[in-house]
């Protein structure tokens, strides 16, 4: 089983990221063949400055490493030293639906924040994203909740694809996490927890101090009333405290809410919720400031996985072209 997956490097990696991508790399990484992509391409196609990608791909490298991801067990590379990705891009944009990318929600979000340009890239990003994934022919896409609509494209394009040119490409499955799927801003919390979107108040960061952690849940917004139950509904504010106090605690949400049942009210979730999420965090904090100093290092493990992913992705567009009859007669092994 081959297991892939992309993080863009851009922005501090918040506890949404973490909990929604980093940490089942971590879980799928001996389940199969994992492949883990820092995504730089995917970050040019909105404004941005060359300087902090660079070092955005390092930050995102050094964290990923931190988290626990072992370059011995899995591939970890960057995006555009694969240019098999960018050529399928191109190729597979014969069997994706103009239609299909104009329902896309994240294009819709992302080109209404575009002040100037809203570059065609943008538009195309699903195909791109869908041809990280196919050029491996990965069986399984840890992601989260709100990719959903990404993995069902390229599914869609996989078999389209399969269906005029033959049985080439794998259409993958989404893996999203059964608890914790969507962390919510601490302070909007009918909203994701995002990089761009989201307040400093509300956005708990990878590498934030336990001490500012906790202090930002204590002032986390909750809902009238003093019960303690998960209810997205009426309560997304506490739903999100206990969601979250699920997720790091490896517990189910009803046994979360049974951790609170002697609760004294908000003020007592709110201190826990933080003070288990600080110590869930610390020890990635920690690991991280020693691995981000070193970027010969990541720049090493970079480029050997690079190589490791280069060879997989080759060898399926060799049978792509010669399935396509694009460039020259394949050549019998």
């Amino acid at each position: 089983m081959r297991i892939f997956s992309g993080i863009q490097p851009t922005g501090r990696k918040h506890l949404g990221n973490y909990i929604g991508a980093l940490r089942p790399y971590i879980e799928w990484q001996d389940r199969g063949e994992g492949i883990y992509c820092t995504v730089d391409l995917h970050a040019t196609t909105v404004p941005y400055e060359p300087a902090t990608l660079r070092s955005g791909v390092y930050d995102l490298v050094a964290t990923m490493l931190a988290a626990g991801l072992d370059p011995a067990r899995a591939i970890i590379f960057r995006q555009s030293d694969v240019r098999e990705h960018t050529e399928l891009t191109w190729l597979l944009m014969s069997v994706t639906a103009y239609g299909e990318l104009q329902r896309m929600t994240q294009f819709k979000d992302k080109s209404s924040q575009q002040r100037e340009l809203v570059s065609a890239g943008l538009f195309t990003y699903p195909v791109l994203q869908a041809a990280d994934v196919l050029v491996y022919r990965a069986n399984i896409v840890p992601v989260g909740e709100d990719q959903r609509q990404h993995i069902e494209l390229m599914r869609d394009v996989a078999e389209r694809f399969n269906s005029r040119f033959g049985e080439i490409l794998v259409a993958p499955e989404g893996r999203y996490p059964e608890v914790g799927a969507r962390i919510m801003d601490l302070q909007s919390p009918e909203k994701k927890m995002s990089t761009t979107g989201s307040s400093a108040q509300g956005t708990v960061y990878v590498l934030d101090e336990p001490d500012l952690i906790v202090k930002k849940f204590k002032s986390a917004v909750t809902d009238s009333g003093r019960e303690i139950t998960h209810d997205r509904a009426h309560k997304p504010g506490v739903s999100n405290l206990l969601e979250t106090y699920a997720a790091v605690q490896g517990i189910t949400i009803p046994q979360a809410e049974s951790a609170f049942a002697d609760a004294r009210g908000y003020g007592d979730l709110k201190a826990a919720v933080g003070e288990a999420v600080a110590a869930y965090l610390a020890p990635v904090r920690e690991r991280y400031t020693a691995l981000r100093e070193d970027e010969g290092r990541l720049e090493e493990t970079l480029r050997d996985g690079a190589e490791r992913a280069r060879e997989i992705a080759a060898d399926t567009m060799q049978d792509v072209r010669e399935a396509m009859g694009v460039g020259p007669v394949r050549v019998p092994r």
